[in-house]
């Protein structure tokens, strides 16, 4: 019988390489999470080989990583958009809007301030709030 000699790699030793090479993170992120994976399985016992079961579950924990990686950069641009369009609209402050309410009456008054309500920037004209899809003219406050 011959011994067959296997290379173990752990978290630490691979987090610590990382740095080593100038990469260096304790995150684990979704490529060093494959590079694990497939240094796992090119170095494991062929006697002993990893269970059908490990290999699935580590797959699955794999794919749900990446998929809380691709929701955290969407939600990351999604939030930064929205700080974006609510910081461009407080140029508006102290202007003379019109707008049209939700029955077609024409409105106008001086905004006050800039609100972030129900997904949607909406300015403050008086005690009405006022979304900028229904501004139909903006002019200097007299």
């Amino acid at each position: 019988m011959t011994m067959v000699q296997t290379n173990s790699i752990n978290y630490s030793d691979y987090v610590e390489s990382q740095k080593n090479k100038g990469q260096g993170s304790s995150v684990l992120d979704k490529d060093a999470f494959l590079k694990l994976l497939m240094v796992q399985l090119q170095n494991q016992d062929p006697l002993n080989p990893m269970e059908d079961r490990e290999f699935i579950a580590q797959m699955a924990q794999f794919s749900s990583l990446e998929q809380m990686t691709n929701m955290n950069v969407n939600l990351q641009k999604f939030m930064e958009s929205q700080r974006n369009n609510f910081a461009s609209h407080s140029d508006l402050i102290g202007k003379q809007i019109e707008w049209t309410t939700s029955t077609g009456n024409k409105r106008e008054g001086i905004v006050t301030s800039v609100v972030f309500k129900d997904g949607d920037v909406q300015v403050v004209v008086g005690d009405t709030n006022v979304n900028t899809k229904n501004i139909t003219k903006i002019t200097n406050a007299e």
